[in-house]
């Protein structure tokens, strides 16, 4: 006879950090297989779900081979840790339901274009045959990506229109932010430059001589440099003193806007620098600051409707666990 209560489920609840839909995405692509279900586990499993979302049962086979997916290669967990990520990791489970259920509840749906528009986006942050790598390293095949890439937009579309669309941020609350936080808008002095970082002097020599004959910088980034923003021409946007290497800093600060660096050996390699700008320090006015300020409340105020929406959807949803499952499961690691 199952013994199934709510109660640490609610005092999880409490202790459980905040996390918003970003990571509420990335838990997307951890969570594998479990509205399907597991055609291999036996018939007992199925009899005794570990874990009940209103009509959805979750079996302690699916849930352990979802959290063993979790972990990194080769983790070494003691009883203690391995309990404690187990916990978190159902609390977040549920809330994910949860939120599957609304999202096919209102009927969420996306385009195929969609999707691999989102794909495609993810695919130019692995340079070459690296995100089939990353695929393969984690036991993924495409298809299987591309499904849960299309669920973690769903959950994203249905938090965007049934809560985050209604957050607004007033000019007095903009206005009171400025002033209570004048400090944090001061800026210091910042270049904008760009990089080629290539292997050898030799080479480097060889490559200075391109750019002194007239070859455009980020064309010739992209074709040599070892650099991953080479992808982008080498740009290293807008920075201030401290936020690169000291190699980069004794170079660029001093060099005059539009001029190529001699090689400047760092231990990453041989480098050649070009400023393609320069902001002064200076103080910004509310003007200036409203569009980090807006961001920086929306984001909150995002953050609190959103966790009191899905304290209300726990509120009215029943969710039962059979914590006895899991308890047996700990004492025979």
């Amino acid at each position: 006879m199952l013994t199934w209560t709510t109660l640490k489920l609610t005092d999880l609840y409490k202790i459980m950090s905040i996390y918003n839909i970003r990571i509420l995405s990335v838990l997307l692509l951890l969570v594998f297989g479990l509205v399907a279900g597991c055609d291999s586990e036996p018939v007992a499993e199925k009899s005794l779900p570990l874990i009940r979302i209103n009509d959805q049962d979750i079996s302690k086979v699916e849930f352990l081979a979802a959290f063993e997916k979790n972990l990194q290669k080769d983790q070494s967990l003691s009883g203690i840790e391995r309990e404690e990520l187990q916990r978190s990791f159902l609390v977040q489970l549920i809330d994910r339901e949860l939120i599957h259920g609304e999202a096919r509840r209102l009927d969420i749906t996306l385009t195929e274009a969609d999707v691999e528009t989102a794909l495609q986006s993810y695919r130019q942050d692995y340079p070459d045959n690296s995100f089939e790598t990353m695929l393969q390293e984690r036991g993924l095949t495409m298809q299987f990506w591309r499904e849960e890439l299309k669920e973690s937009l769903i959950m994203e579309k249905l938090l965007e229109q049934a809560i985050y669309s209604k957050v607004l941020v007033a000019d007095d609350e903009v206005a009171a932010y400025f002033k209570a936080n004048r400090d944090q808008f001061d800026r210091p002095a910042q270049v904008r430059a760009r990089q080629i970082v290539v292997s050898d002097e030799a080479e480097g020599q060889e490559v200075l001589g391109l750019l002194r004959q007239g070859q455009p910088f980020a064309d010739v980034a992209a074709q040599y440099s070892l650099s991953p923003d080479a992808l982008q021409g080498g740009d290293l946007g807008f920075f201030g003193r401290g936020e690169m290497p000291l190699e980069f800093d004794e170079i660029v600060f001093d060099l005059p806007v539009n001029r190529l660096s001699d090689l400047v050996k760092s231990e990453y390699g041989y480098h050649i620098f070009l400023v393609e700008k320069k902001r002064k320090a200076t103080r910004l006015g509310k003007k200036a600051a409203t569009a980090e300020i807006l961001t920086i409340l929306e984001g909150r105020k995002k953050e609190e409707v959103y966790l009191g929406w899905l304290q209300d959807m726990r509120a009215r949803a029943v969710i039962a666990v059979d914590w006895a499952q899991l308890e047996d499961n700990d004492r025979n690691k």
